[in-house]
C-alpha cells in the first residue's frame, strides 16, 4: 500500500502555478513507539502556505522537495501510545498526504461534532484567528467602526460577524461587486467596498463617515496604506496576513509608515493564532454561542481530493473562495 503526497517540486519566483507541485507515491509510514498513524480527512488551505515558500516565518521554510505543510483533521489508524486510541479524531500539524505519522503528544484529540469541517472553520483556525485577533488585538467597543479586508475570506467573514455581534459598525473590503453584495446580504456587514474599483479611499471614507477605529488587515499593500489614512486617533490595527504580497515578485508596503502611527498614535500589532492558545476555550465558547443564536453564519469552501490541493491554494490566492477553504482527502462520515 502506498501513500500519496503532494510535494513542492520547485519554489516559485513569482506567481504560484500547479507546475510548482507534484503528486507522488511514497511508502506507507509506520509509527514508532509513542507515535500514531493518521489518515487525513480534511486539510486547511491558507494563504500562509504560500508565505512559507518564501522563507522562514514563525515556522521553518518549505523547501523544494518537501511535502507541503498544512493543518489537518485526521483519524487515528494505528496507535503506539496510551494517549490515543484507534478511531480517535485529532487535529495535527501535518502535510499534504493521505497518511502521516506524528508523536501522540503533538496531536490534539477533538470533540465530537455534527460536522468535522466546523473544527477547521468556525471552531478551528479561521474562527479562532478571527476571535483572538479582533478581541485581543483590535479591542473593539460597541459603537465603533471596524473595517475588515478580505471580508469574504476564511477569517475576514468571521471577524465582521463577531464585530457586528459586539455592536460595531462593520465595513468590509473585498474584490468584485458580487462578493461585496454577498458580504452584506449573507454575512450581515453594514457595507462592503470593492478594492478592484477606482477610488478606494473615497469609497471607504463614504462608508466610514466617523473614521475607522479598528482595522483587521488580511492583505497588506495598498489597501493597508489607504486604510491608515482613515484611522481615528488611538485606532488599533490587527495585522493577520498580507495576501496581496505572498504571490508577488515585487511586493509593496504602505508608504505612510511610521508617520501615520505617530501622528494618530495608532497601535499596529501582528499576531498568529497560536499566540492566544491559552484562551482557545474562551474563544470557542463565544463562537458556539454566536453560531447557536444565528449571529454567526458558518461559511465553508470544501474542495474534493488531495490532487486538487495545489489548485485550491492558487485559487485562494486569487480570491476565488467564499469562507474557509479546505480540501477533503478522506470520508468524514465517522
Amino acid at each position: 500500500m502506498t501513500n500519496r503526497q503532494v510535494i513542492v517540486a520547485e519554489l516559485p519566483q513569482g506567481s504560484l502555478t500547479t507546475d510548482h507541485f507534484a503528486l507522488q507515491d511514497a511508502p506507507m509510514p509506520e509509527p514508532a513507539d509513542g507515535e500514531v498513524l493518521l489518515r487525513t480527512i480534511l486539510m486547511s488551505i491558507d494563504a500562509a502556505n504560500r508565505s512559507w515558500m518564501q522563507g522562514a516565518t514563525y515556522r521553518d521554510a518549505v523547501k523544494a522537495g518537501d511535502v507541503m505543510a498544512t493543518y489537518s483533521i485526521c483519524e487515528v489508524m494505528v496507535s503506539n501510545s496510551d494517549r490515543l486510541a484507534v478511531g480517535d479524531i485529532v487535529a495535527a500539524e501535518s502535510v499534504w498526504a493521505d497518511y502521516v505519522t506524528r508523536p501522540a503528544r503533538k496531536v490534539q484529540k477533538l470533540p465530537k461534532v455534527d460536522h468535522l469541517s466546523n473544527l477547521i472553520s468556525v471552531f478551528g483556525i479561521a474562527g479562532k484567528t478571527a476571535f483572538h485577533g479582533l478581541i485581543s488585538v483590535g479591542k473593539p467597543m460597541a459603537g465603533e467602526t471596524v473595517v475588515v479586508s478580505a471580508a469574504a475570506g476564511s477569517v475576514g467573514g468571521y471577524v465582521g460577524q463577531i464585530a457586528k455581534a459586539l455592536g460595531c459598525r462593520v465595513v468590509g473590503i473585498a474584490g468584485g461587486a458580487e462578493k461585496c453584495e454577498w458580504v452584506v446580504k449573507h454575512l450581515g456587514f453594514d457595507a462592503c467596498v470593492d478594492y478592484r474599483e477606482k477610488g478606494l479611499f473615497k469609497a471607504l471614507r463614504a462608508e466610514c463617515p466617523n473614521g475607522i477605529d479598528v482595522y483587521f488587515d488580511n492583505v497588506g499593500g495598498t489597501v493597508l496604506e489607504t486604510t491608515l489614512a482613515l484611522m481615528n486617533e488611538k485606532g488599533r490595527i490587527a495585522c493577520c496576513g498580507a495576501i496581496s504580497q505572498y504571490d508577488s515578485a515585487n511586493p509593496t508596503g504602505p508608504r505612510n509608515l511610521p508617520g501615520a502611527l505617530v501622528v494618530k498614535r495608532l497601535r499596529m500589532e501582528g499576531f498568529i493564532v497560536m499566540d492566544f492558545a491559552h484562551e482557545d476555550n474562551k474563544a470557542i465558547r463565544a463562537l458556539q454561542t454566536w453560531v447557536a443564536s444565528g449571529q454567526i453564519k458558518v461559511t465553508e469552501d470544501i474542495v474534493e481530493g488531495l490532487e486538487n490541493a495545489p489548485a485550491a491554494l492558487i485559487g485562494l490566492l486569487a480570491g476565488d473562495n467564499k469562507g474557509k477553504r479546505m480540501v477533503r482527502v478522506g470520508p468524514d462520515n465517522l
